[in-house]
C-alpha cells in the first residue's frame, strides 16, 4: 500500500543558523538524504576503526545480545546500543558536526533511537534488502510520525564493488505499508535475514522505475543524512574489500517512541530506545 507523505523532511526554517547551509536543506527535503564528503578527519577514521576492531575481536562483546553474527561466516555483523558500550561511539554521537545536524534537520533536540557499527568483511558478507527504516520503526518501536534521521559514517572506503550503500533518491516522499503480520521477535530473524517488513517485488519495482537507484561510494570518513522512509539497501560483498560503519538514529524529542503500531510487543530497548533523554 503506497501513500504520500504528509510530514515534511526538514523542521527548521531556511534561516535557521546551523551547520547546513539553506541549499543543502533543500536538497534533503527534495531527496531525502544529504552527503558530507570528509565530516571527520583521517586521524579521527583511525581511533573509531581501532575502537570497531577492538568491539569485534571482544569475546564479551560477541556473547552481548547487542551483537548480531552473520549466517555464514559466523563473524560479527552488527554492534547495537554502541554509544552505550564504547566511550569513543559515546563522543561521536556527541560531536556537534554530527548531532547539530541531526537537530537542525528535525528542528529540535533529539535523542538516540538506535545505534550501531555495521561490519560488512569481505568474501560473503550478505546485504541488507530493500526497506524504509520507518516502516518498521513505526510498526515495532512505535515511533508516531516520520521526525528522524540516520547517519551512518563509513569508516572504510565505499566502492561499488563492496556492498555499498543503495537508494531511491526522492522516494521517502511515498510511504509504503507492507504486508501481512509482524511475527514475534522479527528482530531476532531480520537482524540476519530480512524477510517480514520488505516490499514486494511489484512495489519495489515501480519505485524504482519512478525514482531510480543511486549507490552511494566515497572515501572513509564521509557521512550521508537520511529520512527515515527513503527505500534503501545493499548487496552481499564478494570481493575482498571489507566495508565498515558506524551508524546513528536521531529521533526527535517531540516524537518519542510510544507502543508498537503493528506488532504484538515492542523490540530490545537497545533496538528501540524508551530513554528519551536528548543528546547534549
Amino acid at each position: 500500500m503506497a501513500v504520500p507523505r504528509q510530514d515534511p523532511v526538514v523542521r527548521c526554517s531556511p534561516d535557521t543558523p546551523g551547520p547546513i547551509a539553506p541549499g543543502d536543506l533543500e536538497s534533503l527535503e527534495r531527496d531525502g538524504f544529504l552527503t558530507v564528503d570528509r565530516l571527520i578527519g583521517p586521524d579521527e577514521v583511525a581511533v573509531y576503526r581501532r575502537e570497531l576492531e577492538r568491539l569485534v575481536t571482544d569475546p564479551a562483546v560477541r556473547a552481548d545480545e547487542r551483537s548480531v553474527v552473520e549466517p555464514r561466516s559466523e563473524e560479527i555483523r552488527s554492534v547495537f546500543e554502541v554509544h552505550r558500550i564504547s566511550e569513543v561511539f559515546a563522543r561521536l554521537v556527541r560531536d556537534e558536526r554530527v548531532v547539530g545536524r541531526a537537530r537542525q534537520i528535525l528542528g529540535a533536540d533529539v535523542y538516540v533511537h538506535q545505534s550501531r557499527i555495521n561490519v560488512k568483511p569481505g568474501f560473503g558478507a550478505g546485504g541488507f534488502y530493500w526497506h524504509s527504516d520507518f516502516e518498521t520503526w513505526h510498526a515495532e518501536d512505535g515511533l508516531p510520525d516520520m521526525r528522524t534521521v540516520s547517519v551512518p559514517i563509513a569508516l572504510t572506503e565505499n566502492h561499488d564493488t563492496n556492498g555499498a550503500l543503495m537508494i531511491m533518491p526522492g522516494s521517502h516522499r511515498t510511504f509504503l505499508g507492507c504486508a501481512g503480520a509482524t511475527p514475534k521477535d522479527n528482530y531476532k530473524q531480520s537482524l540476519q535475514m530480512q524477510d517480514a517488513g520488505t516490499p514486494s517485488d511489484a512495489a519495489l519495482t515501480g519505485m524504482a522505475s519512478e525514482y531510480g537507484i543511486k549507490l552511494f561510494t566515497g572515501r572513509a570518513g564521509s557521512a550521508t543524512w537520511f529520512d527515515c522512509n527513503r527505500m534503501h539497501g545493499s548487496g552481499d560483498t564478494i570481493t575482498p574489500f571489507p566495508r565498515s560503519n558506524v551508524f546513528i538514529v536521531f529521533n526527535s524529542v517531540e516524537n518519542a517512541a510510544v507502543e508498537p503500531f503493528a506488532a504484538p510487543v515492542r523490540r530490545p530497548d537497545f533496538i528501540g530506545a524508551r530513554d528519551f533523554t536528548p543528546v547534549r
